[in-house]
């Protein structure tokens, strides 16, 4: 009986193709102000700690917000606030294979090691991923984009929407509740922001585990208000946007969700977000045709 795979646009490409070779990286014995430091400079949401040199743990923004929420101080070692063991990938596995990995284990980034597992040469993230995606889509010779301009009256429903990627929920918190309520907001349903409302349910801004981790380096207490610490303007897109355009516009911007809106003559009722997880699970930047016309048969 013949086996039919349905290849996507990631199938056959190695990690080696989408990780940075650049390790953030701090002794276990650094502090946490130490920790957030890093994290702000250099765009990461996570620092390998090592001992001795060798990868030893790792600490992400989540265990720097549930620090503040302990209302550790700074000054503490990040080793003690250390929430997991780094889970590594080798740069010759397939990008599936470590989207995989990092599904079942719930982590938004593989360290890549080479032969020698206590070597740490890299690292691969959701966002290169999606970078990734991008880039092949846009030059896919299947894709929609160039049937349209070689030929008018392509099919428009091969091209994917942020609708069909997006997750329809949004958490909200109100403008006056404390970060507490934020932290225990984003924590219980593993979130990476929270829109801010008023009273009047118009959405103000977004606090992000960036903006929670920044405050806590500054000093601010977990019992602020979330209009304190929260960042402006909300990003959002319509939900019958093209994947592709909402996905430039993140890569752009360098921000990593936008939400979303079912109305365009009401683009305050949010009511989806757009991560760029979502766009990484769903393996594709542009359209369906990986899925629809790349098929082996064998």
């Amino acid at each position: 009986m013949p086996v039919v795979n349905t290849l996507g646009v990631l199938s056959g490409i190695p990690v080696s193709r989408a990780m940075r070779q650049q390790v953030v990286s701090l002794p276990r014995s650094a502090d946490i102000g130490q920790g957030i430091r890093t994290m702000i400079r250099y765009k990461v949401n996570a620092v390998l700690l090592t001992d001795s040199g060798a990868p030893w743990g790792v600490v992400s923004k989540t265990d720097l917000m549930g620090a503040m929420y302990a209302e550790l101080p700074t000054a503490m070692p990040l080793g003690d606030v250390m929430g997991s063991q780094p889970i590594a990938c080798f740069p010759d596995d397939p990008v599936e294979d470590a989207l995989e990995i990092m599904g079942a284990a719930g982590v938004h980034r593989l360290f890549v090691t080479g032969a020698d597992r206590e070597v740490v040469v890299g690292t691969v993230a959701y966002a290169d991923i999606v970078g990734l995606l991008y880039r092949y889509c846009r030059a896919c010779e299947r894709g929609t984009a160039r049937k349209r301009m070689r030929r008018a009256g392509a099919d428009p429903s091969a091209r994917l929407t942020v609708r069909d990627v997006m997750t329809r929920t949004v958490r909200r918190c109100r403008d006056t509740d404390p970060l507490f309520t934020v932290i225990d907001t984003l924590s219980t349903h593993h979130m990476g922001a929270v829109l801010v409302r008023d009273e009047s349910r118009s959405s103000l801004g977004v606090v992000s585990k960036t903006d929670l981790i920044l405050a806590y380096h500054h000093g601010v207490s977990p019992e602020t208000e979330a209009r304190a610490v929260m960042n402006t303007p909300v990003h959002a897109m319509a939900a019958e946007a093209l994947l592709s355009a909402a996905l430039q516009q993140m890569l752009v911007r360098d921000v990593q969700r936008l939400f979303v809106y079912d109305d365009a003559s009401r683009p305050d009722r949010l009511t989806g977000v757009l991560a760029l997880s979502d766009a990484a699970r769903f393996r594709s930047g542009s359209c369906r045709a990986c899925a629809a016309g790349r098929i082996l048969i064998r």
